[in-house]
């Protein structure tokens, strides 16, 4: 049942690059062939998972694909499959897509391996800067390179962010309200942006604070205090050139919009052998 969600996912994704239809390809009917994608970069595979069963629902056979999480380097084959000359129709979403979901992972993972070079314990973490319609698999890529994928949407935890207190007008009061009123399996996260705030969020209940555009030497008083208390989370502006400062601080968690909207695509390609 999972795997027909995704697979709809991509048949939409399919739809948007085909219809009507394929004018060119067409033209190569009766045509059996093996497509063999290669990589031509470097970092961390990520999006056989669902390449694999969406091209078994269309009808390809002799599919082998890499499992995702692996380490690929330039020349790496990792997947190839066989049918007609659609394997041309599904060429370029393909490779946009597994390029687009490995270059998540291998960022995340550089993040990951760089904060806990000197904080064993810290997450790096994903946040909702991601593009719609396409969240799913991004948060998933962020898991394949050792990250944490935080909220997935709106309904996964509270957040009580800074227009929310500007809004209610007292931060106290809006905890108490929000302890009362969801589920008990609900953490409640409050952001804020200086040391006053952040002992203010502790004493009213926050399970977590997240310290939003904050400078490690802003966060390393907070965390001093608070650590081993509440959670802590870093958030704003945080990317692989400044992630070791931020882990050094000892905070829990290392938000990052970085991983999902300024990672680079990795490269793959496709080549075809007539059978």
């Amino acid at each position: 049942m999972i795997d027909w969600i995704y697979v709809k996912r991509l048949l939409d994704y399919l739809e948007e690059d085909v219809m009507p239809e394929d004018i060119t390809t067409k033209f190569l009917e009766g045509i059996r062939a093996r497509g063999i994608v290669r990589c031509k970069d470097s970092g961390i595979l990520a999006g056989n998972r669902f390449i694999v069963p969406f091209l078994k629902y269309l009808g390809f056979s002799n599919i082998n694909g890499e499992k995702d999480g692996r380490e690929v380097k330039k020349g790496d084959i990792v997947l190839n499959f066989e049918g007609d000359a659609d394997i041309l129709t599904v060429e370029r979403l393909i490779l946009n897509f597994l390029g687009k979901l490995s270059g998540i992972a291998t960022i995340t993972n550089l993040m990951v391996k760089k904060a806990k070079e000197v904080n064993p314990y810290v997450r790096i973490a994903g946040t909702r800067k991601t593009t719609p319609g396409f969240r799913l698999f991004e948060k998933y890529a962020i898991e394949v390179g050792g990250g944490d994928p935080h909220r997935y949407n709106l309904s996964d935890a509270v957040l009580i962010k800074d227009n929310h207190i500007t809004l209610y007008g007292n931060l106290e009061e809006l905890i108490k309200r929000v302890k009362f009123s969801v589920s008990f399996t609900k953490i409640i996260e409050v952001e804020v942006s200086s040391y006053e705030d952040a002992i203010r969020a502790f004493k009213a209940g926050a399970d977590v604070i997240l310290l939003d555009n904050m400078k490690p030497y802003e966060i390393l008083p907070i965390v001093n205090e608070l650590k081993s208390k509440v959670l802590l989370e870093a958030s704003g502006g945080i990317t692989p050139d400044n992630v070791i400062d931020y882990a050094k601080t000892g905070v829990d968690v290392i938000s990052s919009g970085y991983i999902t909207h300024s990672y680079r695509s990795l490269d793959f390609s496709l080549d075809v052998e007539k059978i």
